[in-house]
């Protein structure tokens, strides 16, 4: 099953996020090797360790551009309510974890594993609720 459209919309979505998820790429794998062979400190080492977190935050502005530009309220709609059910099920979790970690012990939550979780749940909900809405 597609869950994304095919308009122009959705091509200019695709030109931004693609090169975006190539840079972090590059800063990750970048940052870490240069961390594991050379050991920075200070400016630097806060440098490139916010690095990898730039693209993603670019993604989030990615995201909001698509949705003001996508003129099928459908494709719209899906999306947003897939989002929110990707933010509830982020929360949930994130919540129920700490309760976990503070009371029970668990290891610790690595808060950089939410953004990837959110987006796992969003790509779980968004052909959900195109079924549904079939």
């Amino acid at each position: 099953m597609n869950c994304m459209p095919s308009n122009a919309a959705a091509r200019r979505y695709r030109a931004r996020f693609t090169p975006a998820m190539c840079l972090y790429v590059c800063f990750i794998l970048g940052s870490a090797w240069i961390f594991k062979h050379h050991h920075p400190s200070g400016v630097l080492a806060y440098t490139l360790a916010v690095l990898p977190s730039l693209p993603l935050v670019g993604t989030i502005v990615i995201v909001g551009l698509y949705l003001v530009e996508e003129q099928d309220e459908f494709q719209r709609t899906v999306l947003v309510q897939s989002m929110l059910w990707g933010i509830g099920v982020t929360l949930a979790v994130t919540t129920v974890w700490g309760f976990l970690e503070m009371l029970a012990g668990v290891p610790h939550f690595q808060p950089w594993i939410a953004y990837p979780l959110f987006w796992f749940c969003v790509g779980i909900a968004t052909p959900i609720l195109k079924w549904r809405y079939r």
